[in-house]
């Protein structure tokens, strides 16, 4: 009788527990379009602000941070993002995170375009890591995250999870 690898597991590691962290709100500016370099056409979001909100920490995306971003010949944009965060209690946290973001082709161009498209209809995720040297904020050198993104045409939103 053969039997699933799935059958033997503990529960705790047959499902994904999530908590939020925080909702996150990026500015950017035009993209900068390096174009069809040898490996990929290349594109970079300059993010000169933002804001985030959650129950354990809240505050500002300080200016300087970028994402650059990787338009695939499939039509999936990857995105490889560094931020500066700083706590309403002036503590300062590095965030970077990779995502994905893939939808159909018409639904694409139309966020291309800034409009407004259903956040359902496309595919955008983020796994972020965070760096601090902040006592009160330690406990996110330990954490792994996923986010849902949305972009809007002032710039994306994610809504941040940390994994259990």
């Amino acid at each position: 009788m053969s039997t699933s690898l799935n059958d033997n597991l503990p529960e705790v590691l047959k499902s994904l527990r999530a908590r939020p962290l925080f909702v996150m709100r990026l500015d950017v500016r035009k993209l900068q379009i390096v174009g069809a370099t040898p490996g990929a056409y290349r594109r970079v979001g300059v993010v000169p602000g933002g804001s985030f909100e959650g129950e354990r920490l809240s505050g500002d995306v300080l200016d300087g941070g970028n994402d650059w971003q990787t338009v695939r010949i499939d039509g999936a944009t990857t995105l490889d993002a560094r931020l500066v965060l700083r706590t309403k209690d002036e503590a300062l946290i590095g965030m970077t995170y990779r995502g994905i973001r893939y939808g159909p082709p018409d639904i694409v161009a139309r966020i291309e375009k800034g409009e407004a498209v259903d956040p359902r209809s496309y595919y955008f995720r983020i796994n972020p890591l965070f760096e601090t040297a902040s006592a009160n904020y330690d406990w996110l050198n330990r954490v792994v995250a996923v986010g849902i993104g949305h972009r809007r045409a002032d710039g994306p939103i994610y809504s941040i999870f940390e994994v259990l």
